[in-house]
C-alpha cells in the first residue's frame, strides 16, 4: 500500500503557555483534496506554518514522502527547504511583488529549480541563456494554466483581486511541487471569482495535483475535498468525507456554539 505523501503525527506548537496546536495527525494520499476547516483560532494557519517550515513544532513529526523517492523529516527544515522538497504553500494575504509583472512573479518561484548562479548569471554563458528560456516559458505555461497570459506583461497591482490570487497560486505551482497547500484561496472573492477557483483547483487535482487548503467558505469545501478534518482549540475533532462532516454533530456544535440537539 502506498503511504499518503503527508504524514502528520502527534504534532504540537507551544506559544509560552499557550497549546496552539495539540497532538494534531493528518494526512494526505497522492491526486487528493483534503480541507481543513475550524472555528477562527483554531490553529489551522499554525498548523501551516509548522508543515513549512515557518514555525519549528515543540513536538510530532512532519513527513514527506515524494512520489518514486525516500521519505523527508521536515522538522528543522526551513522554508525554503521545504519548497525544494516539493511543497509550496499561498497565504491567507497575498504576498505577490507589486511592482514586478505578472510573468515576473511566476518566474520568482522558479528559482528553487535552476541552477545558475552569480557567476552564470554575470558571464551570461549557453546554460544560463538556455535556463533563462526555460524558466520563461514555464512560467508562461503557468499563466496560460491560471488564465492570465494575457496579462503577462501588466503590473500584479493592477490585476483584479482574484486574478492575484490565481497568481500566487500559478507561483506556488512555478516550484514544482507535488503538494500544495492553499491558505484561505476564496478569501475576499466574489462568487463568479470563487466559481472560477473552484473550476481551477478541480482542473489542478484532475492533473494531478495533491492538495491541501484551509478554508471558511464551506460550499467551496464540501464541492471540492475528498476528505476534511475539522479543528477546534489545536485539537482534530473530526474527519471524513463532506457528507459524514456535514451531519456530524461535534463538528456542528464547534462551529454553531451549541449543543448539536438545540
Amino acid at each position: 500500500m502506498t503511504a499518503p505523501i503527508l504524514q502528520v503525527k502527534n504534532l504540537g506548537m507551544s506559544f509560552g503557555g499557550i497549546r496552539a496546536l495539540d497532538e494534531l495527525d493528518l494526512e494526505v494520499n497522492s491526486g487528493e483534496i483534503v480541507a481543513l476547516i475550524g472555528p477562527n483560532g483554531a490553529g489551522k494557519t499554525t498548523f501551516f506554518n509548522c508543515v513549512t517550515g515557518i514555525y519549528q513544532p515543540t513536538q510530532g513529526d512532519v513527513m514527506l514522502n515524494p512520489p518514486s523517492r525516500s521519505s523527508i523529516r521536515l522538522n528543522n527544515l526551513k522554508p525554503n527547504q521545504v519548497a525544494e522538497k516539493g511543497m509550496a504553500r499561498t497565504f491567507q494575504n497575498i504576498r505577490l511583488f507589486q511592482n514586478m509583472t505578472v510573468l515576473e512573479n511566476v518566474m520568482i518561484g522558479r528559482h528553487c529549480r535552476t541552477k545558475s548562479f552569480i557567476l552564470g548569471a554575470i558571464l551570461r554563458n549557453k546554460a544560463t541563456r538556455e535556463e533563462e528560456y526555460q524558466t520563461i516559458e514555464k512560467s508562461y505555461h503557468i499563466l496560460q494554466k491560471m488564465g492570465l497570459e494575457k496579462q503577462a506583461n501588466d503590473l500584479a497591482s493592477n490585476l483584479s483581486y482574484g486574478a492575484q490570487r490565481r497568481l500566487e497560486i500559478g507561483r506556488a505551482l512555478a516550484t514544482e511541487p507535488f503538494l500544495l497547500l492553499l491558505d484561505e484561496p476564496a478569501a475576499g472573492m466574489n462568487p463568479q471569482e470563487t466559481a472560477e477557483l473552484i473550476e481551477l483547483i478541480n482542473k489542478l487535482q484532475q492533473e494531478g495535483q495533491s492538495i491541501l487548503l484551509i478554508e471558511h467558505d464551506m460550499k467551496l469545501v464540501m464541492e471540492l475535498s475528498h476528505r476534511i478534518y475539522v479543528m477546534d482549540y489545536g485539537r482534530r475533532i473530526a474527519v471524513g468525507t463532506p457528507e459524514q462532516i456535514r451531519n456530524n454533530p461535534v463538528v456542528i456544535k464547534a462551529y454553531l456554539g451549541e449543543a448539536a440537539d438545540a
